[in-house]
This record gives structure tokens, C-alpha cells and sequence, in this order.
């Protein structure tokens, strides 16, 4: 029986590394790749963001914020174009990888990965 390891957040790397073929670790490796690597450009937008506006006209420091900033974008169209690039050569080559890329199902993830760790299904209230 075939476990998914997105719906069974208890399992670890290695069991969910031994119930799936080497293409469909190959395939969720790049999309987790990507999808970090666009989280990573974004947050440097933000660092370089809240530099820029703590420099207090220095120009040094001025220009380390918009070189942040601009390597951050460079960053992040970089990985827009080998989400890109690969989906047309996975599809080439048999890879399905932008299926792992889907929001609703990067939510999924984060979600089963946060409740595992940090309490629970638990919900608070402010009463």
C-alpha cells in the first residue's frame, strides 16, 4: 500500500523516500527546489526592502539594499523561467513536475508540515 507523504505528515523522509518510484522523487525534489527558491527571492525583497528604508541616506548602505533588491528579483525570475524550462523538458522527458507546484496543494503541505509540530488541529479563541 502506497502511502502519500503530503497526507500522512507522521512519515518520514526515508519511508516516503521507499514508497515512491525515483521519478516521483526526482519530481517532488524540483518543485520543493523551486518553490523554496521563490519563497527565498521573495523574503530578500523584503530584506532589501527594510535596508533601503534603515539606511538613513547612507550611501553605502544604499547601495547594498538595491544590490539585495536586484539580485532578489534577478532571483526570482531565474526561478520563474526553470519552473518554466523544466516543465517543458520534464514534459519532454516523462516528469510531471508542475503538479507538485499547484498553491492549493503547497498550502496542503505547509499546513500538514505546521500542524504536525506546533499543536495540532487546535484552535484558539480570544473569549
Amino acid at each position: 500500500m502506497e502511502e502519500d507523504f503530503a497526507t500522512s505528515p507522521s512519515t518520514s523522509i526515508v519511508d516516503a523516500a521507499q514508497n515512491y518510484e525515483i521519478l516521483e522523487i526526482i519530481n517532488r525534489g524540483l518543485a520543493y527546489a523551486i518553490i523554496i527558491a521563490g519563497l527565498l527571492s521573495v523574503v530578500f525583497i523584503f530584506v532589501g526592502g527594510f535596508s533601503f528604508i534603515l539606511s538613513g541616506g547612507q550611501e553605502d548602505k544604499i547601495k547594498s539594499a538595491v544590490g539585495t533588491i536586484r539580485y532578489s528579483i534577478i532571483g526570482l525570475i531565474v526561478t520563474i523561467l526553470a519552473t518554466v524550462i523544466i516543465g517543458t523538458v520534464g514534459k519532454a522527458m516523462g516528469l510531471d513536475i508542475i503538479q507538485y507546484i499547484q498553491f492549493s496543494d503547497i498550502i496542503e503541505t505547509i499546513t500538514s508540515l505546521t500542524s504536525d509540530g506546533g499543536g495540532g488541529s487546535e484552535t484558539y479563541s480570544l473569549d
